[in-house]
C-alpha cells in the first residue's frame, strides 16, 4: 500500500516551512496568532509550529473561526492554475486567428506585460508563443494540403503571409516539398529492412537524409504496415544490400549498447516533441530518469504528461532512448514497444 503525501502534522508542518507548492490544495493550515489560513505555499512570514493548525479544506478552516489570507488567496485557483488558464487562452487566441498575432496583443488580451506573459507561455508548455504558432500553421497546411484546390491556397489558408516565407520553412513543417506531402509522400524513397534480434524484430527504415523509423515487434508484417501508414504513398524499397550495414549497426546496439550508436536522423515532430527528443539523447546509457525530471530538463517543470506523450511518439526506437524514462519511483512504466523490452534494454545497460 502507498503512503499517502502530508498524511501526518510533521510531514505538512515540513511542507509549510519549504512552501511546497505541490501540496497546495492538499491541505490548509491556519495560524492563531494571526486568525488567517492560507496554502502551504504561502509567501507569508513564518508562523511558530506552536500557533499552527492543519485543515483539510478551506470549509473547515472557516469554520473553525480562520478568514483567508489575502496574500496567498486559498479560497481561489493557485497561481499555477491562473497561468494555465492564461496559457489556454492565448492558445485560443493563436488557434483563431487567421495569422500569428503578435506579442503584445496576446499579453494584453491575457492581462500581463509582454515579457511575464512570454515567460509564463513558456514555462507551461516548453515552446515560444511563435512556436507554438507555427506548429498550429504547419498543421493547418498539412491538413488543407489533402483538400484545397492549390498548395498555393493552402498555404495561405494557414495564414502564411507569403509563398516564398512558407517555402523557406517548407522542410521542416512538412519534411519534404508541399507537392510531396500533398500526394501523401509520393517520389519520397525511403529503403528498409528488417531483422532478428534478441528482443524481436526490429525495422529499420530512412530516407536520404538519415533513419526515419525504428520499429520493435514480435511480427515482422505488422511492422511494415506501420511503416506504410506512416508514409502510404512513398517509395519503399526493401532488400537491398548496401542498407543491410546499418541495419547491423541498429541489431547491434540493441544486443551491446556500451558500444554506442552513431547514425544521422531524420525524424520530424512539433516543436515540443524535438525538444523532448534531444532531451533523451543526451541521457547517457546506464542512466536514467524520471518524466518530473526531464520535463525539468526541458523547462516544463509540471509537463510530466506532456513528457510522456512526447515518448509515445518517438519513431525511432534505441536510436532516440525513451526507455530510459522511468516512474519517479524508479519503477518501470509504459513502452511503446512493450515494458518486457523496455526492462531489458534497460538491464543491457545497466541503469539502476
Amino acid at each position: 500500500m502507498i503512503k499517502a503525501r502530508y498524511a501526518s502534522d510533521d510531514e505538512r508542518w515540513e511542507a509549510v516551512q519549504q512552501r511546497d507548492s505541490g501540496a497546495d490544495g492538499i491541505f490548509y493550515y491556519s495560524v492563531r496568532s494571526t486568525g488567517v489560513y492560507c496554502r502551504p505555499s504561502c509567501a507569508a512570514r513564518p508562523a511558530l509550529r506552536k500557533n499552527v493548525a492543519f485543515h483539510e479544506c478551506c470549509a473547515d478552516a472557516e469554520k473553525a473561526g480562520f478568514r483567508a489570507c489575502l496574500r496567498c488567496k486559498p479560497g481561489q485557483p493557485t497561481l499555477a492554475e491562473r497561468h494555465a488558464q492564461v496559457v489556454a487562452q492565448a492558445c485560443r487566441i493563436i488557434d483563431a486567428a487567421d495569422g500569428a498575432p503578435d506579442l503584445d496583443t496576446m499579453a494584453q488580451a491575457c492581462g500581463m506585460s509582454r515579457f511575464h506573459f512570454h515567460r509564463i507561455f513558456k514555462a507551461h508548455t516548453g515552446i515560444t508563443p511563435k512556436a507554438y504558432a507555427d506548429a498550429g500553421r504547419a498543421r493547418r497546411v498539412q491538413q488543407g494540403l489533402a483538400d484545397a484546390p492549390t498548395v498555393t491556397d493552402a498555404i495561405y489558408a494557414a495564414g502564411f503571409n507569403s509563398s516564398g516565407r512558407f517555402y523557406a520553412a517548407s522542410a521542416q513543417v512538412l519534411g519534404m516539398t508541399p507537392q510531396a506531402f500533398r500526394a501523401g509522400g509520393s517520389g519520397t524513397s525511403i529503403r528498409f529492412a528488417i531483422a532478428d534480434s534478441s528482443l524481436g524484430a526490429i525495422l529499420v527504415a530512412a530516407t536520404g537524409k538519415g533513419i526515419c523509423a525504428i520499429l520493435m515487434g514480435d511480427d515482422p508484417e505488422l511492422l511494415v504496415r506501420d511503416l506504410q501508414d506512416r508514409f502510404p504513398k512513398a517509395e519503399l524499397r526493401g532488400a537491398e544490400a548496401d542498407f543491410e550495414h546499418t541495419v547491423a549497426q541498429v541489431v547491434a546496439f540493441v544486443e551491446a549498447p556500451q558500444i554506442g550508436l552513431d547514425l544521422p536522423l531524420d525524424v520530424r515532430g512539433t516543436a515540443f516533441q524535438q525538444r523532448v527528443w534531444q532531451a533523451l539523447r543526451e541521457i547517457p546509457a546506464g542512466q536514467t530518469v524520471s518524466y518530473a525530471e526531464l520535463a525539468e530538463r526541458v523547462g516544463l517543470p509540471k509537463g510530466a504528461r506532456a513528457i510522456a506523450g512526447a515518448c509515445a511518439a518517438n519513431p525511432v526506437a534505441v536510436a532516440i532512448p525513451c526507455h530510459r524514462v522511468v516512474r519517479i519511483d524508479g519503477s518501470i512504466s509504459g513502452y511503446r514497444w512493450g515494458v518486457e523490452r523496455k526492462h531489458a534494454l534497460l538491464k543491457r545497460e545497466g541503469a539502476k
